[in-house]
C-alpha cells in the first residue's frame, strides 16, 4: 500500500483505467472498510483519502474534538487490500483561505443545513478538489450520510464531473447504532442509550405503515425524544427519498426516509432508513 501526502505524488501515481476512490476524514470503523472492501472488488485499483476537513466544520470545538487514528487507519486499510491512501496536510489541500461558495439551494437549506450553516459548502469544495486529485471512475459513500449523498448526487451531475457513485447500505452495530467516527466519544454508559436512535426510526416505520400521517409520526417520536433523560433531539423528519422534503401523507409506492439527529453525552449523531 502506498501513502502518499502531496498532490502531486498521488496524481502521478495514479494511473489506471478503473479508480475506486473512498474519501474519508480517518477514525475509520467497519462502515469505512466496508466502503474500501467494495472499491477494492469493483476495480482495478482501490484510493481512500484520510483528511479532516475544516471548511465543513461549522463549529471548532466539534473540529478539535473530530478523532484522529492515523496509524491505526492506516493499519486497516492495508488489511482491506487498499492500493493508495492520500494523507494531505490542510496547508496541502488548501495553499490559501477557501473563498470559493458552492450554493445548493433548497438541498442545503433543510435538516443537516438548517442546524450546520455552511457544512454543505464545505463539502462540496473538498470533495470537488478530491475528485480533481484522485480522478475516480467510481465513488463510494456510505447511506448514513443521505443528506451529503445527495449532495455529492448534485455536485456530480451539475458540475459533469463524469463520475459513478455508489452509494451503500448503513452499516450498524449489532444492537441498530449506526457506525460512526463519534461514538468513540461516547461513554460507557450513554453508549448503553445510543441504539434508542435506530429504535426511533424503526417506531416512525412502523407507525407510517400502519397508518398513521407523517406530521402525527414526528409528534410521536419527538415525544419519546423529548421524555428521554439522555437525549436532546434536533430533528426528526418522513422526507421523500428523492429530494429530502417533508412530506404529508404517506405512500407505499414511493420511496421515503426518515431522518434525524440528536446529542447524546455532548455527541451530535445522525441516522436514517429508507423504505
Amino acid at each position: 500500500m502506498k501513502v502518499f501526502e502531496s498532490i502531486i505524488e498521488t496524481q502521478n501515481y495514479i494511473k489506471s483505467h478503473s479508480v475506486g476512490f473512498v474519501p474519508t476524514m480517518g477514525a475509520l470503523h467497519e462502515g469505512h472498510i466496508s466502503l474500501i472492501s467494495r472499491a477494492v472488488k469493483e476495480n482495478e485499483l482501490s484510493v481512500a483519502s484520510i483528511f479532516v476537513n475544516p471548511t465543513q466544520f461549522n463549529n471548532p470545538d466539534d473540529l478539535a474534538k473530530y478523532p484522529r487514528t492515523l496509524e491505526t487507519d492506516l493499519d486497516r486499510l492495508e488489511k482491506a487490500g487498499c492500493d493508495v491512501v492520500f494523507v494531505p496536510s490542510v496547508r496541502e489541500m488548501y495553499p490559501g483561505p477557501a473563498v470559493l461558495k458552492i450554493d445548493f439551494g433548497r438541498l442545503e437549506q433543510i435538516l443537516e443545513g438548517a442546524f450546520r450553516p455552511g457544512h454543505f459548502n464545505g463539502v462540496g469544495l473538498v470533495v470537488s478538489k478530491l475528485f480533481h486529485i484522485v480522478r475516480p471512475h467510481r465513488a463510494y459513500f456510505g447511506q448514513k450520510d443521505i443528506q451529503q449523498c445527495a449532495i455529492i448526487n448534485r455536485l456530480v451531475n451539475d458540475l459533469s464531473f463524469g463520475i459513478e457513485l455508489v452509494f451503500c447500505e448503513t452499516v450498524r452495530e449489532p444492537d441498530g447504532l449506526a457506525m460512526s467516527s463519534r461514538n468513540v466519544r461516547l461513554s460507557p454508559e450513554k453508549r448503553q442509550a445510543a441504539p434508542f436512535i435506530y429504535q426511533s426510526l424503526l417506531q416512525g416505520k412502523e407507525l407510517l405503515l400502519n397508518g398513521v400521517s407523517p406530521a402525527e409520526t414526528e409528534r410521536q417520536v419527538a415525544a419519546a425524544y423529548n421524555g428521554h433523560p439522555d437525549f436532546t433531539l434536533e430533528y426528526y423528519e418522513v422526507v421523500a427519498f428523492e429530494n429530502l422534503e417533508r412530506i404529508q401523507h404517506y405512500d407505499p409506492s414511493v420511496k421515503t426516509a426518515v431522518v434525524t439527529a440528536a446529542h447524546l453525552d455532548g455527541v451530535r449523531l445522525i441516522d436514517n432508513i429508507i423504505f
